[in-house]
């Protein structure tokens, strides 16, 4: 499991399942004093008012740690507030019931550690553990608990201090990442426009040339005039040629590359991702792995931005036979809405896989997430078919 998961507020049911769940396994320290008023060793009133007391406690500490934990925004002002509270909480309640409560500190100087920003966590940390010493030497006089809590308040307060600023510097990747491909795109176009410049440049000042020349020889020279369309037609077709070469060279992808790309993708937005690709795909011409290239391409970019999955499956296959091929990407994620219908980017790889022979299914995961599965037709495997890579 991805540990900075932990340090971020969750943003599907099942990551806020799974974080309640991790949270909650530290929630087994309270045992002392849910023991302690298990006892019966206190009145009914003072039992009633420290379950009262505790129940809220816990409340006010799932409420810091589950929603305000690394947001990358200055804590609110009820952040301080629930802070304050669990503060005065684990002072009144260990002052008054004994040493089985001073674990509650702990719990406040985690609390400090995952919703304070760095600078006022750690004063806060010493401070909850100094507070942690200062009422344990008043109430636990042979000093056998309290200092078994002091390094675990330190540890645990400054650790989620830690986490803090993993998680922090983990979105400063993924955003230094997206800069990054946002400059590799806008240098891509700029490339582009050069080469096509490049290309149609000497092109159109030919043909503007030649149309001022076969202006001039009308009417009184028509045999130059039509060679000069003629040749005005030639350098037409021959640019329109040269364009479409440039612009297939940019727009063929190939399936080693989107793995690759679908890799990053998917590790950046904290995805798991699993490849089964065999060593070659026999017969796959260069149309049909740019139609898959495709395929993958928007599959991996709607599991990260819809799917709110864990886990990323991608499948690359042949027939028995070798007549086809086939690309299966899977998550475990949220799936379609009942009333899903496909957006712009399904219908025009629709397109493109026709355009190839191919075919696209999409259909709901075993597990509730999505599944797509694109398929192209193969010729008969050449002797020396190309690997796909890693």
């Amino acid at each position: 499991m991805d540990t900075t998961a932990m340090g971020r507020v969750p943003e599907t049911r099942k990551q806020a399942l799974v974080k309640l769940m991790w949270i909650g396994i530290w929630l087994l320290y309270l045992g002392s004093p849910v023991s302690d008023l298990a006892d019966g060793g206190h009145g009914v009133v003072v039992t009633v008012l420290a379950a009262l007391g505790l129940t809220a406690f816990v409340c006010s500490y799932l409420a810091v740690v589950f929603l305000r934990t690394n947001t990358g925004h200055p804590p609110e002002r009820w952040v301080y507030g629930v802070l304050a509270a669990e503060a005065v909480l684990a002072l009144t309640l260990s002052a008054t019931l004994g040493k089985d409560w001073l674990v509650l500190f702990v719990y406040v100087s985690v609390g400090c550690g995952a919703a304070l920003p760095g600078r006022q966590s750690r004063w806060a940390v010493p401070a909850v553990t100094a507070a942690l010493a200062a009422v344990g030497t008043a109430v636990d006089r042979p000093g056998d608990l309290y200092p078994a809590l002091l390094i675990p308040a330190l540890l645990g307060g400054f650790a989620m201090v830690g986490i803090r600023q993993l998680v922090r510097t983990m979105r400063e990747l993924r955003e230094a990442r997206e800069t990054v491909a946002h400059l590799a795109a806008t240098e891509e176009r700029l490339r582009l426009a050069r080469d096509l410049h490049d290309l149609l440049g000497h092109s159109l000042s030919l043909i503007t040339l030649k149309s001022e020349l076969a202006g001039r020889m009308l009417p009184d020279r028509p045999e130059d005039a039509a060679q000069q369309v003629a040749d005005i037609e030639k350098v037409s077709r021959q640019a329109l040629v040269d364009v479409r070469e440039a612009v297939s060279g940019y727009r063929r992808p190939t399936l080693a590359a989107e793995l690759a790309s679908a890799r990053s993708a998917l590790a950046s937005a904290g995805i798991a991702a699993r490849v089964h690709q065999p060593e070659r795909l026999p017969g796959l011409a260069p149309d049909g792995e740019s139609a898959l290239a495709w395929a993958l391409r928007e599959a991996v970019t709607n599991v990260v931005r819809h799917s709110g999955a864990q886990l990323c499956v991608i499948a690359l296959s042949s027939a028995a036979d070798a007549t086809t091929a086939t690309l299966t990407v899977s998550d475990d994620g949220r799936g379609p809405a009942e009333q899903h219908t496909p957006g712009n980017g399904l219908t025009g790889l629709t397109e493109r896989l026709i355009l190839a022979g191919g075919t696209l299914t999409t259909d709901r995961a075993g597990d509730g997430g999505f599944t797509l599965r694109a398929t192209v037709p193969t010729d008969p495997a050449p002797v020396g078919a190309e690997p796909l890579g890693d």
